[in-house]
């Protein structure tokens, strides 16, 4: 029997113990076959149960040995779920007597009394919660509507919208059936990034989209508030039956075999957020537009191929999914909008031009190359001494505050030191320091771009960090927490010695210049995610 650490047996001892029972079971949720392998396995539960609160839970294996048990109560104890402190309970009550036996052996020594009971009432309770829950799971489509919605779909995907139709040439589809007036469908594809439809319940949602996309910051909050404030049906297309992610992030559907694509719905709400799956109501409706569309498609392919965008209107008569021989076949209009898309297209070039307007090129001829540069932080102490030999540009505003001022140094030859300097000065002095998101478009990496930018609106690149990396983590970290506490004041060194016995570690004779700034951010000054460039050689 594996027994704990001394050293986790003593952190353990120091938690407060907790006048309390708690009932703790491992058992297997009997899910129904359409869930995903995820939601199977066995639930691991500890409950609180003199406050009836769940402390921990886990999923695991059902080959997994009963250390996960104990992992899962370890975590309990220390790092408990809700708003419960941290401790110890008095006793553990079980149903399983293995476990039991397994708990009394590993727990020792930890003044926790370990009981057997036959039953344990919260648990019992939990685990019907979760068995009518899964099974009140609904399907992603209506059986009386899922073939013939996959049949349109595959349609959708053979004629490839995509190849001729951007994303802001909107097409309408008029039903003026069951609560819907017209749908606005949007044709994703034509980038090679994602494929499918977006079927607008209004025009208004859609422009409400594109303008937050357009407008967004880069954060990820940001654009998922934007995605989710969409008021649309959907159909997308992936890849089957590929369980690793991370290998189908390069593949281009549109290069792979029908076979191996697959369809999904959804619905988007901004009430009801993401919903993988669609109702009778919405299933029908989404048979009745996929069908429309699909006649459009093979109608106007060749006029929507050409370089205008032109204004077509076609009717069609489409029997009603619900009963197609009793009721008369539906009139459909669908129908191109060329003042929509001409509107959304300005909005993205005036976007552009005012971000290129905006935003000043940045310039890699400022720091010296080979330049030793670091992210940390210089005692008050040091500020004085520093504003008081010569070359230093203070902000009067400043108040001393945390262990002292966060600082980005630069390390290079006196010389170059010297001519640093200068060049600063000469564009009016230091204006901010800013770490802005980065990117290498042909490799999965993530920058801190390092940015320094003078009074005289010029942004000036001093380094790239890889977002990752440990030690820099940890840098930024501190760097964030200390510029805070400064209420956004930092700092940019410049020493001398990089040859050196001070290299990376200048003492106060080295540094030759302070430049008091503020700390900046890339939403500030609309930067987005910056793109390293590649050059080519070709022989």
């Amino acid at each position: 029997m594996t027994a704990l650490n001394r050293s986790t047996r003593r952190r353990l001892q120091q938690l407060q113990q907790i006048p309390s029972v708690w009932e703790g079971d491992r058992r297997p949720l009997s899910a129904p076959v359409e869930l995903e392998d995820e939601a199977k396995g066995d639930c691991i539960l500890w409950v609180d149960g003199s406050q009836g609160v769940v402390r921990g839970m886990d999923m695991v294996a059902p080959d997994t040995g009963p250390e996960a048990v104990v992992r899962t109560l370890l975590r309990a104890m220390e790092h408990p779920h809700g708003p419960v402190p941290p401790g110890r309970p008095q006793k553990i009550v079980v149903r399983d007597r293995e476990i039991q036996f397994y708990l009394r052996g590993v727990l020792q020594d930890l003044g926790i009394s370990i009981d057997y009971a036959p039953s344990l009432p919260l648990i019992d309770e939990l685990f019907r919660e979760f068995e009518e829950s899964a099974y009140a799971h609904p399907p992603q489509l209506p059986p009386q509507y899922a073939e013939k919605l996959v049949e349109e779909a595959y349609k959708i995907w053979q004629s490839a919208p995509w190849e001729y139709l951007a994303e802001h040439q909107i097409l309408s589809i008029e039903l003026n059936q069951w609560d819907i007036g017209t749908l606005y469908a949007c044709v994703m594809g034509m980038s090679g990034m994602e494929y499918g439809i977006l079927l607008y319940r209004s025009l208004e949602s859609l422009k409400r989209f594109r303008a937050a996309v357009i407008h967004r910051d880069d954060s990820i909050e940001s654009l998922e508030e934007a995605f989710l404030g969409q008021d649309c049906l959907f159909i997308t297309f992936e890849h089957e039956g590929d369980e690793d992610e991370d290998e189908d992030e390069d593949i281009d559907l549109a290069e792979l075999p029908m076979a191996l694509i697959e369809p999904s719905f959804g619905n988007i709400h901004p009430l009801e957020g993401l919903r993988s799956s669609l109702y009778e109501e919405e299933a029908v409706v989404v048979l009745v537009a996929l069908e429309a569309l699909n006649r459009f498609f093979r109608a106007s392919r060749r006029k929507l191929a050409g370089e205008d965008f032109p204004s077509i209107t076609s009717r069609y008569r489409i029997p009603s999914p619900d009963e197609p021989e009793a009721t008369a076949p539906l009139s459909v209009k669908v129908a191109t909008l060329p003042k929509v898309a001409k509107e959304l297209y300005d909005m993205v070039q005036l976007d552009e031009e005012s971000d290129q307007k905006a935003v000043p090129p940045l310039r890699d001829d400022l720091v010296p190359q080979n330049s030793f540069l670091s992210i940390g932080m210089v005692p008050w102490e040091m500020v004085e001494y520093l504003r008081a030999s010569g070359n230093y540009q203070a902000d009067m505003k400043m108040q001393a505050a945390g262990d002292g001022l966060p600082v980005i140094l630069i390390q290079t030859s006196r010389p170059k030191a010297k001519m640093l300097i200068e060049k600063i000065q000469a564009s009016g002095g230091l204006k901010g320091i800013l770490f802005n998101p980065g990117e290498d478009p042909f490799e999965e990496t993530r920058y801190d771009i390092g940015i320094i930018q003078t009074n005289n609106g010029e942004m000036h690149l001093f380094g790239e960090f890889v977002k990752d990396e440990p030690i820099h983590v940890e840098a930024r970290k501190r760097w964030d927490q200390r510029c805070k506490k400064t209420k956004g004041y930092c700092g940019l060194v410049i020493a001398k010695g990089l040859t050196g016995a001070s290299r990376g570690n200048p003492q106060l004779p080295d540094m030759m210049a302070l430049f008091e700034a503020r700390s900046l951010s890339g939403k500030e000054l609309g930067l987005g995610t910056l793109q390293r460039i590649v050059q080519l050689d070709f022989e």
